[in-house]
């Protein structure tokens, strides 16, 4: 089974769509298998973080940008604005997919961990996330 998402965001940042995947799990009527989510884009990624304290994901957030500033003086891919190739790199450090086992018909994460949309754009955006279900 496969289906496709779209996540707006308005930020950069983390934007966490765990639910949205859950029911297309719920839906697919798995027992056992593995999920497979992948962003069709150069300049977002995936991953799985802790959704229980905010503080976290502001952490994880900061560090990608002090790791990968705006205006660096090497980039020559600027046609898009100072956003765009550090938005690359970010995308190129993280995951453009994610395989997440299906257990008892249900995604088989821990505890305090979420999926996230990690875009590193600024401006409006409609990301297209691809989830395939397997099993």
């Amino acid at each position: 089974m496969i289906k496709e998402l779209r996540i707006d965001s308005s930020r950069p940042g983390l934007h966490e769509f765990t639910s949205q995947v859950a029911e297309i799990v719920s839906d697919g009527g798995l027992e056992e298998g593995l999920c497979t989510i992948f962003v069709r884009h150069t300049s977002a990624s995936l991953t799985i973080q802790e959704n229980a304290d905010p503080s976290a994901r502001r952490d994880l957030e900061a560090w990608l940008e002090r790791l990968v500033p705006e205006r660096d003086k090497l980039f020559t891919h600027t046609a898009e604005g100072p956003d765009d190739m550090p938005s690359h790199i970010k995308a190129a450090l993280t995951s453009t997919s994610l395989s997440i086992p299906i257990v008892d018909g249900a995604l088989a994460l821990g505890t305090w961990q979420g999926i996230y949309l990690w875009e590193h754009r600024r401006g409006r955006r409609s990301r297209r996330i691809v989830i395939h279900l397997a099993g």
